[in-house]
Parts: structure tokens; sequence; C-alpha cells
């Protein structure tokens, strides 16, 4: 059935951005500071022929409008663009190239690279500052109208900050190979709700997925060419869309443009029973159900256009000076403090608000409980480099939505001081990599002192105890999606790259590995025998450690990527999860060691501890093997590694628990001072399996085998004083 359009468009409203739902109709807002006109395209059902243009109406404080009438979900649009193209002011206005809305809810068509999505004329001796006048509409990406989502009253589960427990996971990898998952459910968001997953989350004892960019992406011309793709997702084009590709069946959908009462353009039905966003809500209200929150990993440093090279697709033909910061002595180049050609202006009203209307869509219409931002220090960026009190930082923190939301940042991107680990604001938890390298270092290598090991196990309170800020503001982490799975991390002495096509020299460098002997997989009982003892020890100083710990998925069963440490093309068997890798009894320790996290308010504070004379406040001691206090001569020594920590709840005259470390490869004896301490775990399994109850030790001194982490935990006599 066809639909008679409008000759012109009724006046409309300036907010909300975007294509919305009215009475009458649909009303579109998009803003550009810079443009002189802005046009309305629609298209007929799938996106390939431009039936209708329309003159928005503006702009007004730079807001462009208008209502189209009779007309409602499944239409079809893009936005044109007028105004100055002089690219060596940063004007880059090019009415020949459709654009994206970018607060587009669904986005129509695949991108497919080619030299029509550029403003300028490739190969010309001009370069990005020549000008490219042919129309690319029919390949360009588009956006589709949608209805509101249903509403859905969230059910969040209820958690301290002290309890929570992240788990870092690509939606796709983790179910791929996942046994006894059904075939149409693997790599989906759907699969992270299946009961084998969440019984799997369960079991471990993880509060919180963590995962990998969900929003739309498109993969850069590099990888394109190569037949690759952007696995990891850090390529953001669609920041208010589910991305299909992680959708079940997202190849199978029908699509077309609709009235209010379901006419459409074409014969194809318009009306969609399942899309990705339905999808993405019903998983999150599963893991909810089941008492588990979900944080995004969101990349709000930079889009999918890249440098002032790259193509116009969306944000670089509505105002890219606006958009993007560039360079102050040369606006014709982009600034590139993300790594990949451009570099959002967040300290722009419109683009923090941008930010914010994404952000605040996640939580109210997705149900995700928090984010974790990538290459964070780009959203504190001002004209004078970071500042915690950023404009951006201030209206977060004041937002009523995002207000409880969970909030951690990566604390670096790639400009000049761009490392600001410890100085995020307010509720931000930190990546620490310092207790990555800290952890690795003592376990792996000798260059790392018991003191810097101490500071980073306690918290880090040189970096955040400032403030108001907690030991759970240290986000501890030993491995991530970028870098060495911890299998890889004790079987390989260097990266191992190739198939990413870059001749090895991508990915991070100095990796603090060990491979024991051999590089690789190995069949030497004695090599995987050791390789397993300090993965183990590896895992019980992370879930052990003050902090809010970080699990990177597989490290649980063994997961291996053969020794690439850069993964994030690898949408193949060498990125996703390989569970029969889980031959040993790992998953079953971070079971028991997260088990002990929960059950020892001890080893999950929310207040710092005080010094060993401090007994209104928990407090920690460190002794040498020996039994003596560590003195400051200890702190410093590399011959003698081993020592160990008393722990004491507010109030007590006496340790609760006793922590002993041997990062040595042969046994080390430690004096406990009394008899009257139980051996709670043993991350060796040497003397105590996982999960096996206590072992009273009846003597005043125990041996801590080699590579290992020992819990103990006294069992007669008062802690408190009488």
């Amino acid at each position: 059935m066809s639909v008679r359009l409008p000759a012109t468009l009724l006046p409309g409203r300036p907010a909300p951005f975007g294509a919305h739902l009215v009475d009458g109709g649909v009303n579109f807002a998009v803003w550009s500071e810079n443009a002189t006109r802005i046009e309305l395209c629609v298209f007929d059902g799938d996106g390939a022929r431009e039936v209708c243009r329309y003159d928005l109406a503006g702009p007004e404080d730079g807001v462009f409008c208008g209502l189209l009438p009779g007309f409602g979900a499944g239409l079809v649009y893009g936005f044109r663009a007028h105004g100055a193209y002089a690219p060596e002011r940063g004007q880059r206005f090019n009415a020949n190239k459709l654009l994206l809305d970018p607060y587009a809810r669904e986005i129509v068509g695949k991108f497919r690279w080619d030299d029509v999505h550029h403003g300028y004329a490739l190969g010309h001796p001009d370069g990005a500052r020549s000008f490219d006048s042919r129309d690319n509409a029919i390949g360009a990406l588009k956006a589709r109208v949608l209805a509101p989502l249903p509403v859905i009253h969230w059910q969040r589960p209820l958690r301290r900050s002290a309890d929570v427990v992240l788990y870092e996971v690509h939606v796709k990898g983790f179910s791929m190979q996942l046994p006894g998952l059904p075939a149409e459910l693997r790599g989906s968001y759907a699969a992270l709700a299946h009961p084998l997953a969440i019984a799997h989350f369960q079991r471990l004892g993880v509060t919180t997925l963590a995962l990998l960019p969900v929003q739309q992406r498109i993969s850069e011309a590099t990888l394109a060419r190569a037949s690759m793709s952007n696995y990891w997702g850090y390529n953001t084009i669609g920041f208010f869309c589910a991305d299909p590709r992680l959708a079940m069946n997202s190849g199978n959908r029908e699509s077309g443009i609709g009235n209010r009462s379901g006419a459409a353009l074409s014969d194809s039905p318009f009306p969609i029973p399942h899309s990705p966003a339905h999808e993405f809500r019903a998983a999150v209200q599963a893991l909810h159900a089941a008492n588990i929150e979900v944080v995004l990993d969101v990349v709000y440093n930079h889009s999918a256009e890249g440098s002032e090279l790259g193509p116009t697709i969306s944000f670089r033909g509505l105002d890219n000076a606006s958009w993007y910061r560039l360079m102050a002595d040369d606006p014709g180049r982009s600034e590139n403090f993300s790594g990949c050609g451009n570099t959002f202006n967040i300290a722009h009203p419109r683009v923090t608000q941008f930010v914010l209307d994404s952000l605040r869509f996640w939580v109210q219409e997705m149900g995700v409980d928090g984010f974790r931002f990538d290459l964070a220090s780009v959203l504190g960026r001002t004209g004078h480099g970071f500042d915690p009190n950023a404009a951006f930082f201030v209206a977060l923190r004041q937002d009523p939505v995002l207000a409880q939301a969970r909030l951690i940042s990566e604390p670096w991107d790639c400009g000049p001081n761009s490392y600001q680990l410890g100085r995020f604001p307010g509720r931000f938890l930190d990546w620490n990599d310092r207790f990555r390298d800290a952890v690795r270092g003592y376990w792996l290598q000798r260059g790392v002192t018991r003191g810097e090991f101490a500071r980073r196990f306690c918290g880090s309170s040189d970096l955040f105890h400032h403030g108001q800020r907690r030991p759970t503001a240290s986000v501890n982490f030993i491995t991530a999606h970028d870098g060495f799975t911890l299998a890889d991390m004790v079987s390989f002495s260097h990266k191992h790259n190739q198939a990413n096509g870059e001749n090895n020299q991508d990915g991070r460098g100095n990796e603090l590995c060990a491979n024991f002997g051999v590089e690789g997989a190995s069949t030497d009982e004695a090599v995987v025998a050791v390789r397993r003892r300090v993965r183990h020890a590896l895992l019980a100083t992370l879930l052990l450690a003050q902090g809010t710990p970080m699990l990177l998925a597989g490290d649980e069963t063994g997961n291996s990527q053969q020794g690439n440490n850069n993964a994030y093309c690898q949408d193949n068997p060498l990125g996703w999860l390989d569970w029969n890798s889980a031959h040993d009894d790992t998953a079953e320790l971070v079971h028991a060691l997260l088990q002990l996290r929960a059950s020892e308010p001890l080893l999950h504070c929310n207040e710092w501890f005080g010094s060993a004379h401090e007994e209104a406040l928990a407090r920690v001691l460190w002794r040498t093997p020996a039994g003596g206090e560590m003195q400051v001569q200890d702190w410093h020594a590399h011959e003698q590694r081993a020592f160990a920590c008393e722990l004491m709840a507010a109030g007590a005259v006496r340790p609760r628990l006793r922590l002993l470390f041997n990062p040595e490869a042969v046994p080390i004896m430690f004096a406990l001072g009394a008899s009257d301490w139980s051996l709670q775990l043993d991350s060796s399994g040497e003397r105590l399996a996982s999960g096996a109850a206590p072992l009273v030790i009846n003597d005043t001194q125990i041996l801590a085998p080699a590579r290992a982490l020992l819990v103990l935990t006294r069992h007669s006599s008062p802690e408190t004083r009488p």
C-alpha cells in the first residue's frame, strides 16, 4: 500500500533530539551550530530510494526541527546539511552526502567502504581539502523511526560497592562455543540469559557482567579490505543502537516505512516483532532476576568516522568543527587523543548533552546498571588538559537518572598528559594498571618489591585515599580484553599477533609474562604444573585484594588466544572462549576464592585500613616469614620476597586472618606465633584442595608451598577486648 507524502512539514519541537512519535506524526530535531540549512530525506522501506526531501525549520539555538504528519514507526530517513565547505577552518558541509542521525534508534543498511562516502575526492592533489560532488544516498547508512519501547520497571540488584565482582566478557565470544547451548542462541544477547550461562556466572560468584561494546559499530577500512572485522566493537557509529550482529537471526528481519495506521510505501510489512533492542532488554531482565548486574563498555572518545581522511557518515557532515576536537594551529586536521583518528569534543555543551542522553537511554530503556568508559581521560579534557571538575563530570554527577549508575574509567587516553589514574571524581572507579603490573611482576618476575605489592594489594591508598574515595575505587585486574589471557601470560614470553595482519607490530609490547621454559602450549607435566600454580596464585591475589576485582571471562577455564594479545579483529575460534580448555580445577578455585571473599568482611572493606595501633579501624600488619614485623629495609629488599599480612577487625586486639605470600620456586617456612590457626585456602592445592574443609594447624609454623598464596583463619580465643 502506498501513502501520500505531505508537501511540507508542520512546525516541530526542538526537543528531544532524534525522531520521536508524537500525536499526528513524527517529530524530527537535529543540532548543528554551523549549518545554514538541514534537509530531512525520506526513503522507501528498504532505504534504496529517496522519495522526498523537506527543509527543517531553523536554526534556533542551533536546532533544526519539523513534524512529518501522518507517519509513524518504520519510516526510513536521513539528513543533508548545508553550510560552508572550508576544511582549512574545520567546516566540512557537503549536502551530497546523506547523514545518519546521531540519535538513530535503529540503523538501516550495512556500511560498505566506498570512495563515494568521503566528502572530499580521494586521489585529488588537494587531498582532504578537495570536494566530492557525488551523491552517496544509495549506500549510506540511514535511520528508522521506532515506536517507543514498552515500559519496563527494572528490578535492579541491590548491591554495595564493596560486594561487586566484575566479569569482563564479550557477548559473542562467551557463547559461540559454550557446550550445551542451542545453536540458534550462540553469539547472541539471548545466550547471556540462558540458564547455562547464568549458572556459570552464579557458580563462579561474579556479581556484575562488564560487557565489551554492544553499541552498533563499523569495521575500519583496513579490516574490511582484509575480510576481517572489528570484533571487539570499539568503533561506534550508533550510540543508541544495540548492535544487530549480536542478536539472534539479525539478518532475517523485514523492514518498511509506515504511517500511524500501519500503511507502507512498499508492499513489505514494516512491523518488527523482534529487534536487537528487545532481545538485549530481555537478557538484562533475566540477568537481573538472577541478581546479576550489567555494565557496558562505552566509547564516547571517538566515532567510526576516523580522521579528516575518513568518510562523512554523520557527525562530520552535521558539524565537524563542533562535534570533534581540531588542531588549534590547523583546524583542517583532527586531534587524535583516541588513537582512532578523531576525538569527540566533549567540552562542547551539545556533545556533553549527546553523551548524557545516550547514557540515560541505556539506563532507562535498556536496563543497564553502569558503564565502563573507554579512554576516559577524553571526557575530562578542556582547553588546558584534564580537569576532574570538567563540565561533563559535573553534569553526570547532577543527572538524576545517572546518579546511581556504576561508573568505571579507563583513566588514560592517547593524548599528552593523559594518565589520570586516581584523579577521576565522585563515584568513579578506575582501572588500576599499576595493580596489574605489580601483581604480575611479583609472581612472574623479580622486579617488584614487597612494598609495591602490599600497597596495591591493600587498595592503592597512594592513588585513591583522598576526598571521599574508598578502596573500591581501584578496579583491580591482572588481565583484560586487550592483552594476554591468564593462560597465555604464563605460556608465552612475547606476543604472537601475526594473524592480525600488522606484522606483529600491534598490541602491548611489555606483558610482564613468563613461559617457564617453553613458548606456547606444552605437554611437559612439570611445565604444565608450574603454570597452573602461578595462574592460581595470580587469581588468588586478584580476588582477595582490597578494591573491586575484575575477572576476564575465560581465565577461569584456562582460555588461550595462542599468544595473541590484541585479538580485536579475531571473530573466530581464536577470539572466542575455548570451553574445552577447562580441564583443571581453576573454576573451582575461583568459586572458593569468591565465596571466601563474600563471607569475610575483612577481604572486601569499604573503608581504608588504619595503622597497626588504630584499634577503632580495621587494620593490616605485615610480617616477615620469621614472624617479625616488616621494617623499612624489608620493604625494599629484592633478595627476599615472601611475606605475610595479618588482618584485624575494628576494635580487635588479635588478627582474624593471615595471608601468606610465597612467590619463590621453593617452599618457605612461616612462623605463626601460636597454634590456633586453620588453613582456609591454598592456591596451589598442595596443602588443601579448593572447596575442602579448613585444615587445623596444630603447630606454631607452616610450610607454604612454592608459588602459592595461603589464607589462614583463627579458630580459637576472642579477637576483641573483654
